[in-house]
Parts: structure tokens; sequence; C-alpha cells
């Protein structure tokens, strides 16, 4: 048998091609040198030589070693520093895997020079000169197509506030929001549970002003009016707040899950108990959903009583 042949058996290896300039240093190697054992072996060792191999196998199985050492490591041992690309998904999995309470709290972005003036000047505004601004208000291009601003109507110190969404045909006409249909289904809600207009209840929209066709509120427009409906709780500081609607709800929220995702529980606008409901004009077309309005009646019930 050949010294190649030999090395190969004595190793436990098939025959492979090995280059004969290779083949002969290993001999010259092994004639001189004390090849020492590996003392820890990884996982692309070979298996330790037997100490009776030849010292040509000895040779052979160092210098495999010595290979194996300074070959690049397998992937399975280098940990890869994520691309920006992976680290951003990782960063909106994280998020969406993170309770909202735990989240952390979006910034938002900064309004316009004027409208922080102007909203610090009306966040000082005594009852009287709070009403003057609605009702000479022109801040959105509702003010072009109004009869006349909505303020609201009731007590100005009142323990229960209302808060509608938007003023319609009647309430542009009359003055007073929740007039018509709507607001002798609100009159008789409030009945229910022992409370009346104008006594120790407020009512209030979140537009000051109609949008035509009775058409939803605009974000702008909202945005507007949304330091009078401040000022006006802030006054006011009624013990329990009745979001009616889902703009109004969106409003005091900052929350636009359905209605039904967060009626019966408790709410909070700032320290204020919130009780949310659906909207007189929308129980009028929808006459099953009375049942959970009653409901909520209940549930305001319960904080005014407390």
């Amino acid at each position: 048998m050949n010294r190649r042949a030999l090395i190969l058996n004595e190793l436990g290896l098939n025959p492979v091609w090995v280059r004969h300039e290779v083949l002969a240093q290993l001999e010259a190697e092994a004639e001189h040198a004390d090849v020492a054992q590996p003392q820890v072996a990884i996982e692309n060792t070979p298996p330790a030589p037997n100490p009776n191999f030849s010292p040509i196998a000895q040779a052979a199985h160092q210098r495999m070693e010595e290979t194996i050492e300074a070959a690049p490591a397998t992937p399975s041992k280098v940990a890869k520093a994520p691309s920006q690309e992976a680290a951003a998904i990782h960063q909106v999995l994280k998020a969406r895997n993170t309770p909202a309470a735990l989240r952390p709290v979006e910034v938002a972005v900064a309004a316009p020079a004027e409208l922080d003036e102007r909203t610090q000047a009306i966040l000082q505004m005594d009852w009287q000169r709070l009403q003057e601004a609605v009702k000479n208000c022109t801040a959105c291009k509702l003010c072009e197509t109004r009869s006349q601003a909505v303020f609201g109507v009731g007590d100005a110190q009142a323990q229960l506030v209302v808060v509608g969404e938007a003023p319609g045909a009647d309430e542009d006409a009359q003055g007073e929001p929740f007039v018509g249909k709507a607001g002798k289904l609100l009159d008789n809600m409030l009945a229910s549970i022992g409370q009346q207009r104008g006594d120790k209840v407020f009512i209030a929209n979140v537009l000051k002003c109609r949008p035509p066709g009775n058409r939803n509120p605009q974000p702008d427009e909202v945005a507007q009016c949304a330091p009078f409906l401040q000022r006006q709780i802030e006054l006011i500081a009624p013990k329990v707040l009745f979001a009616s609607g889902r703009f109004a709800i969106q409003r005091l929220l900052n929350d636009d899950a359905p209605i039904s995702a967060l009626r019966g529980k408790i709410h909070h606008y700032r320290q204020t108990p919130v009780v949310v409901s659906y909207h007189p004009a929308y129980l009028l077309r929808n006459m099953p959903d009375k049942a959970k309005a009653w409901q909520d009646l209940l549930l305001l019930k319960t904080q005014l009583d407390k």
C-alpha cells in the first residue's frame, strides 16, 4: 500500500486526490515534529487520531485541524447584524405585539403658531367672552354657510354635560343643540334617569356650526372648534360627561374604535368620567339598539349617583 493510501486508511477516509508536494511536506514534518493532540474539540473538528497512528497520519490530522481553524466560520456560528430593513420590520412587529397601555405615547404634530395663540386665548376666556367668541367665530369655512353658531344650552354649573356631534338643520335654525326628533328622544332618555335639560345638565356639540347637508365633520373643522368645547368643560367642571355619537366619542377619548367596543365601561376625559353611547338620530333608525342605549343610561346614572 502506498503512503497516500496508508494515510487515508488510518484516518478512516475514502481515497481522495492529494497534491504530491503536500504529501512530501507531511512526510518531512512527521520526521521532525512531535504533533500535539488537540485539547478542545469543536463541532467541525475531525475525531482525534489514535495514538498508535503513524507519524504521517498524525501530521495529516494536524494539518486538517489547522485548515479548519483558518477557514471562515460557518453561518451557524456567526451572528450577523440585522439589515436596516430587518431592524425596521422588527420594530413594527414589536409595536404590534406590545399592549397599547405599554406603548410609548405618540407625539402629535405641532399646530401652526396662529392656532396655538388662538387656543391659548380661548382657554383664558370666561363664560361670557367664550359665548361671544363662538358666536363670531370665522376660523373655518363653516362660518360661510351657517345661519348661526350653536354654543350650547343648559346650566353653566351642570353636573352632567352631554356632548353631541354637530348641529343639524333644526339646530342651525333655532341656535340650540339637540332639537327636533333626535332632541325629543334625548330628552326622554335623560328623563328616564331623572335628568332634565337645563337642570344641572348642559348640552353641547363638538362642532358649533352646521356642516352643509349634515355631512360628517372634517378634521380641520373639529380642530378649530376643539378649544371651545375644552373651555366649556373646564368652566362647567361637570361630574360626568355623556358622549353621544362617534365624533363626540373620538373627540373626548381620542379613540377611533367603534362604539360597540367602547360602550359599557367608564372612560375619562382628563380627570372627568365619560360614558359613551349611540347618537339619538342613530337610535331613531336602529330601534333594536335602544336596549343597549338603556344600559348605557343606567351606567351614566350610577356615576351621577356617586
